[in-house]
C-alpha cells in the first residue's frame, strides 16, 4: 500500500496540533519520565524530545540547554507538602510528615530529584540549589519547625528543641538511609527513626 505524505501517524500529527504550555507541559513530563528512569546522566535532549513526540528542535527553542530543563522540571513536578499535620502529639505529627515526604521521595519527580542529586558534579549541582532549597528544603524546614514549636507549647519537647540541627535531623537520616542502605521507609522503619531518635532527642527534662 502506498501511503501518502499527507498521512501521518496519529502521534505524530497530535504533536503538531500541541502548541504553548500543552507542548512545555508534555516536554517537561517527557523530563521527569527520563531522569525517574535513566538517571541524570542517561538524560538526553532526543530522549526527551522523543519521549513528548516532538522535535528536538521544540526543546531547544525553550531550554537551551538539559541543566535548563531540568532546573524547570524539577521546579514545576515536585510534590507539594503544605500544611503541617496536627493530630495531637509531637509522635504522631512527625510520622505523618515522615509518610507525606516518603511518598514525595518516591514519586516520579522525587527519584527525578535523587538522581540529580546523587550523578551531578559540583558545578553541575550549584545550577540546581535553589530549585531544590526553595521546593525541598525550606518547606521541610517550615513544616518541621511548626510541629516542634506546637509541641514546645504543649510542654511535650524541651524549649531548645526548635533549632536547624533538630530540623535537620530527618531529612538527613531519610536521605543517608534512602542512598546509602536502599532503604525505602516502610512504616516500621518510620516509627523506629521517631521513637528512637526523634521522640528522645524532643523529649522535655520532666519526659
Amino acid at each position: 500500500m502506498v501511503t501518502s505524505r499527507w498521512t501521518a501517524a496519529p502521534a505524530q500529527a497530535a504533536s503538531l496540533r500541541r502548541r504553548g504550555a500543552v507542548l512545555e507541559r508534555a516536554i517537561l513530563d517527557a523530563a521527569l519520565e527520563q531522569l525517574s528512569t535513566v538517571g541524570w546522566k542517561g538524560l538526553t535532549m532526543e530522549g526527551v524530545a522523543a519521549g513528548a513526540q516532538t522535535g528536538k528542535a521544540a526543546v531547544y527553542r525553550r531550554w537551551p540547554s538539559k541543566e535548563d530543563l531540568v532546573a524547570d522540571a524539577l521546579q514545576s513536578g515536585l510534590p507539594i507538602i503544605e500544611t503541617a499535620p496536627d493530630l495531637g502529639s509531637v509522635r504522631e505529627d512527625l510520622l505523618e510528615l515522615c509518610r507525606q515526604a516518603r511518598e514525595a521521595m518516591y514519586s516520579r519527580p522525587g527519584f527525578a530529584l535523587r538522581a540529580v542529586i546523587h550523578e551531578c558534579d559540583p558545578i553541575q549541582a550549584e545550577r540546581f540549589h535553589g530549585v531544590i532549597f526553595n521546593g525541598v528544603v525550606e518547606p521541610t524546614i517550615r513544616l518541621l519547625r511548626e510541629v516542634i514549636t506546637r509541641g514546645i507549647k504543649r510542654q511535650e519537647v524541651r524549649s531548645d528543641a526548635a533549632n536547624s540541627y533538630v530540623f535537620d535531623a530527618i531529612p538527613a537520616m531519610m536521605m543517608y538511609r534512602s542512598k546509602m542502605c536502599g532503604s525505602e521507609w516502610n512504616d516500621r522503619d518510620l516509627e523506629e527513626m521517631i521513637d528512637q531518635l526523634m521522640v528522645p532527642l524532643l523529649r522535655t527534662s520532666h519526659g
